[in-house]
């Protein structure tokens, strides 16, 4: 009898344990569905005219292999949500599903790939703190994501810029209001987990594995937090400007949410917030000699490894003019970033840079490229985000021709994926997974031009294909809406839009900006 008991109070022990958590988050059971397939959802996905043939064929298989890796909890699950899963191991990963969401919100009418965050918010802890990969089993941290003192617990905290960028496409603000609570609590654990008060720079700390850049050199140094842990998992409370810069994010993020829902005195809090992270970031990590954003140790001293993290400022908007004008030129330099692919996430004269990748040794990859390419754009580089965009496109084509996949990451240097940690074996391939960042959002919004804003009725066209372009099917607004340009003989421009919506056509051409209020079912136009 006694042997009975002790089981039960063992059972219930751990259940308020492992199901105790989310507490910020009012979705406290499974809302889900049966899952789409491909076969069934092709036809209402966006629809992409486009000469280059090769790069509508990426399209389409990066949306097929995106169906592939829809999934639903396991019975006994305390997950809430399906979600996307990245396909490497029983695990949901934080900053993979970020970006996932991203280029999955142009198929959020048929799945709600935004969802899958609900699965990291259902188990966030009290204190606030969500920890990175999540068993999806039984919903418990995994131990890989841990670390001395959580030391790996926190990846970029991008979960906003996701929310943000799927309510540009549903212009739903309801889901705000779920998960403001969260992320509040999580913005509070960072803050008091992850902010070295105690150094002069008073940044945010991190380290490769949970900063994502898992083999990065920047780890070089720094001390060993415990027996079974190297340098990647450090504790001591660097300034990391990937981490700094995204924190700076997250607070203009913040700041976005609580206008959008009235909350004008928290609107203010965040924005200040945002204002002073940029000021230390600028005061303490900028190089204006070499035109770059470096870490810092504990003493605020600069830490010189070149890598893609110094571009973090340039996206989160907090580099000047001249600040942006330098950084680019290192972009463009081809000693340091403009590779054969472009963009490695260590420069190519910096030790241990590898020409064959090895994983962020000098390999190129969906996010920090997708991060770059919406710097260049939020900072008026159309030209050279194109111009990124394309040369990466035609390598993930390159490698598609030989393999009939996409990859986790690319070599810069040459038409290969990449090696992984070890130098030696080949990355995860049918990687959909953030890879379809390329040729989805990348296509869509830059190849395309055609970039959708739900909350102010607004789809900007930004036209510099010659040949017939555009898209066909778009979801927006409870409609669904045809963009297709066509240049005439005589070199003009004409614009056939399809819609039984009110909305208004930014178009961007020939460095003019013209705006129609677009009210009819068809309507053309002639530039």
């Amino acid at each position: 009898m006694m042997k009975s008991i002790l089981l039960l109070l063992s059972a219930l022990s751990f259940s308020i344990t492992i199901f105790g958590q989310g507490a910020y988050f009012s979705k406290k059971t499974y809302q889900g569905g049966e899952l789409p397939t491909y076969a069934d959802s092709k036809h209402l996905l966006p629809q992409p005219v486009l000469d280059k043939k090769e790069w509508l064929e990426l399209y389409w298989k990066a949306w097929e292999i995106a169906f592939s890796r829809l999934q639903k909890p396991p019975l006994g699950s305390p997950l809430v949500s399906n979600w996307i899963d990245e396909a490497l191991s029983p695990q949901i990963y934080q900053w993979d599903t970020h970006f996932m969401a991203i280029f999955g919100r142009y198929g959020h009418h048929i799945f709600p790939f935004i969802n899958s965050h609900d699965n990291f918010y259902c188990r966030q802890h009290d204190d606030g703190m969500i920890c990175r990969v999540i068993n999806e089993d039984n919903g418990e941290d995994h131990h890989w994501g841990l670390g001395v003192d959580n030391a790996r617990a926190c990846n970029p905290p991008l979960f906003s810029w996701a929310e943000i960028e799927t309510y540009k496409v549903t212009g739903d603000k309801s889901r705000f209001a779920l998960i403001l609570p969260v992320l509040e609590k999580y913005a509070e654990w960072i803050d008091n987990n992850r902010l070295g008060n105690d150094t002069p720079h008073q940044l945010y700390w991190s380290n490769g594995q949970a900063s994502g850049m898992d083999n990065t050199p920047r780890d070089m140094g720094r001390p060993h937090p415990g027996d079974g842990w190297d340098q990647h998992s450090a504790i001591d409370h660097v300034g990391w400007v990937d981490m700094s810069s995204q924190m700076c994010v997250f607070y203009k993020d913040l700041a976005y949410i609580c206008n959008e829902l009235g909350y004008a005195k928290k609107t203010k809090m965040y924005e200040l917030k945002a204002d002073t992270i940029s000021e230390r970031i600028n005061k303490w990590m900028w190089d204006e000699k070499q035109g770059l954003y470096f870490d810092l140790d504990p003493h605020g001293v600069q830490t010189k490894w070149v890598t893609v993290a110094t571009f973090w400022p340039m996206f989160a908007q907090l580099s000047n003019k001249e600040q942006t004008e330098k950084l680019v030129s290192n972009l463009r330099n081809p000693n340091l970033f403009w590779r054969k692919v472009p963009v490695p996430t260590l420069a190519a004269n910096q030790e241990f840079y590898d020409p064959s990748g090895q994983y962020w040794k000098g390999g190129v990859w969906a996010p920090t490229n997708y991060m770059i390419v919406q710097g260049l754009v939020k900072n008026n580089y159309e030209n050279l985000a194109n111009e990124l965009v394309e040369k990466y496109l035609n390598a993930i084509s390159e490698v598609y021709g030989k393999t009939h996949t996409l990859w986790e990451v690319y070599s810069p240097d040459m038409y290969i994926p990449a090696t992984n940690a070890s130098g030696i074996h080949m990355v995860q391939p049918d990687f959909v997974g953030w890879t379809g960042l390329a040729p989805i959002s990348m296509l869509i919004e830059n190849v395309l031009g055609i970039r959708l804003n739900a909350p102010e009725k607004k789809i900007e066209w930004h036209i510099t294909q010659e040949s017939t372009h555009g898209l066909k099917n778009i979801h927006f607004l409870g409609s669904t809406i045809d963009l297709v340009a066509t240049q005439s003989e005589k070199g003009k421009m004409t614009l056939e839009i399809t819609s039984n919506i009110h909305f208004d056509l930014e178009i961007y051409f020939q460095q003019q900006k013209r705006i129609f209020k677009i009210k009819d079912q068809y309507t053309r136009v002639e530039l």
